[in-house]
């Protein structure tokens, strides 16, 4: 293993929380992946839901990913989409979107669980200014392995000889794997970049064992085989390295500064195309942070 991350928890309100694993300190991005968290798992008494209020982004897509419950998609290209366990959402901001994530308004009445991941995938170069668009993918249409106690549901790119019907920007991976105790499972050195984040339960790797909310990064040019010492739920994702280092600010990644600048004057002169059936705007951050580098050479390896 090349580097080791504990997920950062944050408290939204209402008992909801989320682990961030990427960007880290340790590592900024894994292949395109540039943005992880794990949403929950929470559960809502009636009344109660998730409220993701209209923001934008530029240049790269976002997935999202549920375990367990419900969401209502909507975005400025007048798309809305529930979004259901095991179901892929691929949203392509390109030059500029804005999204909504909210419980429905039937779900919010019922309550219930929510558990899943929000990451985004940062685009290539000749890719970041491209129309956006939005692509939902039932969880049949996904290619599912099932056996000696592995199942694994591959959500975007190549993994074990399969390919998602996702369209993808660069060559990648991305699976949801679920591991009964005692179960083995190898993850291929077909990919330059590999990780792998722990949703739930234990895993052992060479007699080492990690838990949840941990992503492990994996050195290049070698197979990783792990067995689940408990019942385990996890992600397994990286690609090819991007073309040079990207910039995050809030909702926007760029391999150009400038470019980050025009995006955030669009989004505070409401230039950024409206989301039908809204009326709310995240307003832009006064202090949001730093710019930062994000995969520069070397790529953030700790």
């Amino acid at each position: 293993m090349e580097t080791l991350i504990v997920a950062r928890t944050r408290d939204l309100g209402d008992g909801f929380e989320v682990r961030r694993a990427l960007p880290s300190a340790r590592r900024r991005m894994v292949g395109p992946f540039i943005f992880f968290d794990q949403m929950g798992p929470a559960v809502f008494r009636s009344g109660q839901g998730l409220d993701v209020r209209p923001h934008p982004h530029i240049g790269l897509a976002t997935v999202s990913y549920l375990f367990e419950g419900e969401l209502l998609h909507r975005d400025s290209l007048g798309m809305v989409q529930p979004i259901r366990a095991g179901d892929v959402n691929w949203m392509t901001a390109g030059r500029g979107i804005a999204h909504s994530e909210r419980t429905a308004p039937e779900a919010r009445a019922a309550g219930g669980r929510l558990f899943g991941i929000q990451a985004w995938v940062a685009l290539p170069k000749q890719y970041e200014e491209t129309e956006p668009a939005f692509a939902h993918h039932a969880v049949d249409a996904l290619p599912f392995l099932e056996g000696d106690g592995v199942r694994m549901r591959l959500i975007a790119g190549s993994l074990h000889g399969r390919r998602s019907p996702v369209r993808t920007f660069s060559e990648m991976f991305y699976a949801d794997v679920a591991l009964e105790a005692d179960a083995r499972l190898v993850l291929p050195a077909e990919h330059e970049e590999r990780a792998l984040y722990l949703a739930d339960g234990a895993v052992e790797i060479d007699g080492t064992a990690f838990g949840s909310g941990e992503l492990l990064v994996f050195r290049p040019g070698c197979e990783i085989t792990l067995r689940a010492s408990a019942l385990a739920r996890m992600l397994f994702l990286g690609g090819e390295p991007m073309d040079g280092p990207r910039y995050i600010f809030w909702n926007f990644v760029s391999s150009s500064r400038d470019r980050l600048e025009e995006a955030k004057a669009d989004w505070k002169a409401d230039r950024f195309a409206r989301i039908p059936q809204e009326t709310e705007l995240v307003p832009l951050p006064e202090e949001p942070g730093p710019v930062l580098p994000v995969g520069l050479p070397g790529r953030g390896r700790g």
